[in-house]
């Protein structure tokens, strides 16, 4: 089974906008307005849209403003290490090309890991860890003029419990997100 990844073209994930759907007539009888009463001016709420793959390794968060990913440390990295494994690059510069896609400007590369060992060398292994994201991304995008904001986070900013090991496989991660660019919140 292929595992779901960032895809610049012909994305099977949902695109968000922030046009509204469909004008309203605000002077349409169903509405069933008070007499004097008025509409608010049309706006749309950010939603979020969650695709996350089976086993949860691959996860993109999609809102309006913003496209985030989470790739699970075991998807990128050896345990206890910064070194990335095979499939690495092939999920990054997936990314790459989504982040090209949407014109980014800035990209944040945020790692995390779980509350096992201490917390300094969590800190550690999750900076090292987003730096290593980091290089690839800045290779595939270079000449992008993108500035990079890098952080490792530790144990910090769990997303599921530390509790079982399904948990902290999910809280073991690097995040890369970006704002969504106006070319790409059309398509």
């Amino acid at each position: 089974m292929a595992l779901p990844t960032a895809q610049a073209d012909d994305s099977p994930y949902p695109s968000a906008s922030a046009e509204p759907p469909v004008e309203i007539d605000p002077k349409d009888t169903d509405l069933k307005l008070p007499e004097g009463a008025t509409l608010a001016p049309p706006k749309v709420l950010d939603i979020k849209s969650v695709i996350e793959d089976l086993g949860g390794e691959e996860r993109r968060e999609d809102t309006n403003a913003d496209i985030k990913f989470a790739l699970q440390a075991e998807v990128l990295f050896g345990k206890d290490s910064a070194k990335l494994g095979a499939e690495a690059n092939g999920r990054i510069n997936a990314i790459a090309e989504e982040i090209k896609k949407q014109d980014a400007s800035k990209v944040r590369v945020f790692g995390f890991t779980d509350n096992l060992g201490s917390s300094e060398h969590g800190d550690m292994l999750s900076k090292k860890r987003a730096e290593a994201v980091h290089n690839v991304l800045d290779e595939a995008l270079s000449g992008s003029g993108i500035t990079f904001e890098i952080r490792g986070y530790g144990e910090d900013y769990p997303i599921a419990s530390n509790d079982d090991e399904q948990g902290r496989r999910k809280n073991r991660r690097v995040e890369v997100s970006f704002q969504r660019g106006e070319s790409g919140a059309q398509s």
